[in-house]
């Protein structure tokens, strides 16, 4: 008897909202949608400028909400940055600004004007790679490759800060940089070894 009762209940309560809805013998017309063009729209930035590994680039009709990591990939054209979680989680998207690392998928493209931007690609010097790419090649820290410019670039700015006085001081400063090929003490070695060099 309850589940009859339950259904009858059910029933009744949803009639009672179409009801609700839809008056029986309305004659009255919907409410039209809100036109499109009346929504709020985005602002656009008519004249953004990045200064990226020492070139400035013009990227008009940015929206203000655009991450740094999409004005550099899809407005600049510099796709060595990778997108990888999208959540600032994994470290794929890390570049440097002023010296800083910086992971461009939680970074506004129009907070980083006037700033110095620096990514993978600003690395290696025409046919001469960076000693922290020639390491990471040499000690095979890299599988898949998606999270290895994001890593190179942290490595960068680990070596710079100071922070490669052991292997677990390395770890440490490198943890914000996800491996999900499993490639860590590769990359270990490869810190180490960069940072020897550019001590010199």
């Amino acid at each position: 008897m309850a589940q009859h009762r339950r259904r009858d209940v059910l029933k009744s309560g949803g009639a009672a909202a179409a009801a609700v809805m839809v008056p029986f013998g309305a004659t009255e017309p919907a409410a039209a949608a809100p036109d499109a063009s009346q929504a709020a729209q985005p602002r656009a930035i008519s004249d953004l400028t990045l200064s990226v590994n020492g070139t400035r680039y013009r990227l008009p009709g940015v929206e203000a909400r655009v991450t740094l990591l999409d004005a550099l990939r899809e407005h600049a054209g510099l796709t060595g940055t990778k997108k990888g979680c999208d959540r600032g989680e994994c470290g794929a998207c890390t570049v440097l600004v002023d010296g800083r690392r910086v992971k461009s998928c939680l970074t506004l493209a129009v907070m980083q004007e006037g700033r110095s931007i620096a990514t993978i690609e600003g690395l290696a010097r025409s046919e001469e790679l960076h000693p922290v790419q020639e390491a990471f090649v040499r000690r095979d820290a890299f599988q898949c490759g998606i999270c290895t410019p994001g890593q190179i670039m942290s490595t960068v700015a680990c070596i710079e800060e100071g922070h490669t006085g052991s292997e677990d001081e390395i770890r440490e400063w490198m943890s914000g940089n996800l491996c999900r090929c499993s490639c860590y003490p590769n990359i270990v070695d490869a810190v180490a070894d960069a940072a020897k060099v550019m001590r010199r």
